[in-house]
Formats: structure tokens, C-alpha cells, sequence
């Protein structure tokens, strides 16, 4: 009997209105140990001065210099450092351009050429250009006059399809000291769609950067000469886009 009155009579909660209307909670000091340079507890400050406190803790921060004071910034200030950025990327990019090289595409340039004697292949062409096939021969013609630049080029074709090479290069300079336009350049373009060179050619492209550029021509050979039914169906009319 005696354990059940003691348990009935346990009331925790007995003082908690009392506690509400103080409007003050205070703990046992054995739960909330004060130590030296503490920030002050509750036993020190009642609700509403929280303000104190935060004084209290900032009582070691140094103000910023009005120097170091980082301004808010508006829109058109957001705006000029946007423009600012975007000149000085475009001028990084023109800077590597000029010293490198990097972001310069031929294909993108006056100078590239493409083409196909019978037509219906350029994308053949642009698979060259972009370096789909191995390069496995290649003829040099630079110093060349046109006249000794023609059996050059044609005796080299001949030898590329004796041999089974598929994709050549031949490189004719840009043409730069020719005081209108590209002599050789044009010529060699011109032979690969004229005969005997058209009946071998499948494509040709201006080459890549690192082959030489809009200084060289990537061509893709035929493995047996183009037979006079394709010839007819395109008129023998070659496509040559630049």
C-alpha cells in the first residue's frame, strides 16, 4: 500500500506554473557550470536583452577599415563586369589564336576546298578533312613549275593505285608569293577533276591543320577507275565547293 500512496503522490510538474509566470527559467548551476570568460548565463540575464548578449560576443571582433567595406553592387555595375569578362575571354581566345594557332579551323577559311570529279561526295570530302582515313602516301610539289608539276602528280597517282593506297596528300604551298591567286594550288585542284587523274579520284578536301592546311589537299583514291556509266549520270561535270 505504502509504494502505491508514495507513487500516487509524485507530482514533477507541480511548480510548473509557477515557473511559466516567472517567465524566467532557472537551471541548477550543476547543469549549466560557468566558466571564466564565459558569455553570461541565464542567472544573468532575463528574456529581452539579447542584445547584451551579442555585444558580449563581439566584444573581440575589429571593425572593417572603410577601405576593406565591400559596396553593394547595382545591376549596371552586375552589367560592366559581365562586358568586361567577355572582352577579356575574346581577346585571350585571339591572343592563343595568333601565337598558336588554337581555334583556328581551315574549313572555316576562304582557302579550303572541297570537291568530287563525279559528284555525290562530299561527305567522303569532309570525312578527309576531319581525318577519317590514314594518310598513306604523299608528293610534294613545292618549288615545282606547272608544267613539271603535272607528270609529277600524274606518275604519283599512278604509282598510289599500283601500290593499293587509298588516301594520299599532296602538298602545293598556299600560294602566298603569287601576286593574284594560288597558281599550282588551282592547277592541282583543276587536274583531279579533269582525266586521266578524275577516272581514280573519289574526293578530295583541303587538309587539316597539322598537314598543312589550306597548303595541302587530302585525296581519296578508287581502287578500280570509275566505269563510263558513272561518268554519265553526273554529265562528267565534277563538284568542286570552296
Amino acid at each position: 500500500m505504502k509504494s502505491s500512496e508514495s507513487s500516487l503522490n509524485f507530482l514533477p510538474f507541480k511548480d510548473l506554473d509557477a515557473i511559466l509566470d516567472g517567465k524566467c527559467v532557472r537551471l541548477p548551476s550543476s547543469i549549466i557550470p560557468r566558466t571564466k570568460g564565459s558569455i553570461g548565463t541565464h542567472e544573468d540575464y532575463a528574456p529581452g536583452e539579447e542584445h547584451v548578449l551579442f555585444e558580449k560576443a563581439m566584444e573581440d571582433v575589429i571593425p572593417l577599415r572603410q577601405n576593406d567595406v565591400v559596396q553593394k553592387m547595382t545591376p549596371a555595375d552586375v552589367s560592366r563586369c559581365a562586358d568586361f569578362s567577355e572582352e577579356g575571354e575574346v581577346l585571350d581566345n585571339l591572343k592563343s589564336l595568333v601565337d598558336r594557332g588554337k581555334g583556328f579551323v581551315v574549313a572555316h577559311t576562304p582557302e579550303y576546298v572541297e570537291g568530287s570529279p563525279y559528284g555525290g561526295n562530299l561527305q567522303m570530302a569532309r570525312r578527309l578533312h576531319r581525318g577519317d582515313f590514314s594518310i598513306q602516301a604523299h608528293i610534294d610539289l613545292h618549288g615545282f613549275t606547272v608544267a613539271a608539276a603535272r607528270p609529277a602528280l600524274d606518275a604519283f597517282v599512278a604509282e598510289s593505285v599500283r601500290t593499293g593506297k587509298r588516301a594520299v596528300i599532296i602538298i602545293h604551298g598556299r600560294g602566298r608569293s603569287s601576286p593574284i591567286q594560288p597558281v599550282l594550288k588551282k592547277k592541282v585542284i583543276q587536274w583531279l577533276c579533269e582525266s586521266p587523274l578524275q577516272k581514280w579520284v573519289i574526293a578530295f578536301a583541303s587538309a587539316s591543320l597539322c598537314d598543312g592546311g589550306a597548303g595541302a589537299t587530302y585525296v581519296l583514291l578508287r581502287q578500280r577507275p570509275a566505269t563510263k556509266g558513272m561518268r554519265k549520270r553526273v554529265k562528267g561535270r565534277p563538284l568542286v565547293k570552296n
